[in-house]
């Protein structure tokens, strides 16, 4: 985690004195534990250990983005991949010890990949009501010889009942009209007009092509090989929670959920196994103290990506 990188390269990275500093701050738990003891903490701990002394109906909206059904390593911990079946059982594991930890209008997120997706659609109809799957273009990944490349993965959204959030007006996409027509008065029909062109804010769908992944020169890049981008996070808490309700993540890793949360006025906890992940989350956490920006995200609106408002707004941010 302490490689020489490129003047550039601006992945977040730990020194020693950071690591002794930051760690005081992470949280374990040994008995049961009151909300205040775990609000906007990390929690560096096993899951199935931890959980078990979390408080009952905390949570107004979770969201899980567990480890998908490959083989991948995170740090010192390895992730098998296994059967359909096996995997299904695993994450109905995790499903049932969260259950008591959600209020009866929670909402919840669950990240995967083709592979994973079918295990956890059926999971999640087990125990809520399955509204939607969100499919979301990763626009970089490793071709295949043999195989269509993997670019796109998945997001389910279930809710505990009937009665949930969810904000339209905070997750409408600013996108560039194409076609901008107009009323019989010559006024734009839908759209407005500015010195960078012509946009029109559009209702959310369920496929997403306005995510970019975290990279070597943005400052939320981290080394942690299955990085979620918090704009990708950053519209789930908005559409599916208010200011001040607690959101959490029980497979935390570099901390997007926990940033996400913090800089848009929410509560939060977190937990993660490895030590070095929860350490980076903690830095980042620092670091939304002062830098609130998520990029895409400007004015109250996401933007699509690349737009050109959207760009020059960035370059000033982050340059």
């Amino acid at each position: 985690m302490n490689k020489q990188k490129a003047p550039k390269n601006r992945t977040l990275a730990l020194n020693e004195l950071e690591k002794s500093k930051l760690t005081k701050k992470l949280a374990f738990l040994k008995s049961k534990s009151v909300i205040k003891k775990i609000e906007n903490k990390i929690i560096n701990q096993d899951f199935f250990e931890a959980v078990k002394f979390l408080p009952d109906k905390f949570i107004d909206l979770l969201i899980i983005d567990p480890p998908y059904n490959l083989n991948k390593s995170f740090n010192q911990f390895n992730f098998k991949s296994r059967s359909i079946n096996q995997y299904s059982n695993w994450f109905e594991s995790v499903i049932v010890e969260l259950l008591p930890k959600l209020k009866s209008n929670s909402s919840l997120y669950v990240c995967s990949d083709w592979k994973s997706s079918t295990s956890i659609h059926l999971v999640l109809e087990k125990y809520f009501k399955v509204r939607n799957r969100i499919t979301w273009e990763r626009e970089k990944g490793r071709g295949a010889n043999k195989n269509w490349k993997n670019n796109s993965e998945d997001i389910w959204f279930a809710t505990v009942s009937d009665e949930y959030t969810f904000n339209l007006d905070a997750v409408k996409l600013k996108r560039k009209v194409i076609a901008p027509y107009k009323n019989t008065d010559g006024t734009p029909k839908d759209w407005e007009k500015s010195e960078e062109g012509s946009f029109r804010l559009t209702y959310p769908s369920n496929i997403w092509n306005d995510i970019s992944i975290p990279f070597w020169s943005m400052p939320e890049n981290t080394d942690h090989p299955t990085q979620k981008p918090e704009k990708l996070i950053a519209k789930l808490i908005l559409a599916s929670s208010n200011k001040n309700d607690f959101i959490f993540d029980p497979f935390s890793g570099s901390g997007t959920t926990l940033v996400a949360a913090k800089k848009l006025g929410r509560k939060f906890s977190g937990i993660e196994l490895d030590k070095d992940y929860s350490l980076l989350s903690q830095k980042r956490l620092e670091k939304a103290s002062k830098e609130k920006s998520i990029q895409g995200y400007f004015d109250g609106v996401f933007w699509e990506r690349n737009s050109f408002k959207m760009i020059k707004k960035d370059v000033k941010k982050f340059a």
